[in-house]
């Protein structure tokens, strides 16, 4: 009896996790915990700029909006950011909210692209339409509302983050695509 009892609970958990929301609760939870997670990683194998250059943070944004959608890729924007400032003090407080607003940007723009276009063109549009509105909200916070753009150039964070770019366009798409399948063949 006790085994049916153990083939049941096995089931039921089984069918729990084949339920849409929980795969997409879990799917948000475990993209925010990686986007806290790669940006340390990243620091410690390439030092204290290698967030600036790789962008590990934007990989899971993106990776979330490409396969859950805008709700879920902007909880992994919000989450990682605020969860990775309260736990290891990155990015720092006066770059925080700059941060956020970049990652939503990119979070809902991808969201959005992707349901018109394929992965690579939504992709490239979501970096460069992203960069135009983050360029367009530090304006409005430094020139019209007088916040301190904390030392913050649009210009320089591309350049400075081009191998990330390359790293978002050479992985994202993929890793985003086999995560899709896996999710179809269950």
């Amino acid at each position: 009896m006790e085994k049916v009892e153990n083939i049941k609970k096995s089931n039921h958990l089984t069918g729990l996790f084949s339920n849409k929301k929980a795969v997409y609760t879990v799917g948000t939870i475990l993209l925010s915990g990686l986007g806290i997670a790669l940006p340390r990683i990243f620091h410690m194998l390439a030092g204290s700029t290698a967030g600036a250059i790789f962008l590990p943070m934007h990989i899971c944004v993106l990776i979330a909006a490409l396969t859950f959608g805008t709700i879920s890729s902007s909880i992994v924007a919000g989450s990682s950011i605020v969860f990775s400032y309260l736990l290891t003090g990155m990015p720092v407080l006066a770059r925080l909210p700059y941060m956020l607003i970049e990652l939503v940007i990119y979070a809902v723009l991808l969201s959005i692209l992707n349901k018109k276009f394929n992965s690579y063109v939504s992709l490239i549009t979501t970096i460069v339409l992203g960069r135009i509105l983050y360029a367009g909200t530090l304006f409005i916070t430094v020139n019209i509302l007088g916040f301190s753009s904390y030392g913050i150039s649009v210009m320089e964070s591309v350049k400075i983050g081009i191998p990330g770019i390359i790293l978002q366009l050479l992985v994202v798409p993929i890793i985003a695509k086999l995560i899709n399948k896996g999710l179809e063949n269950d």
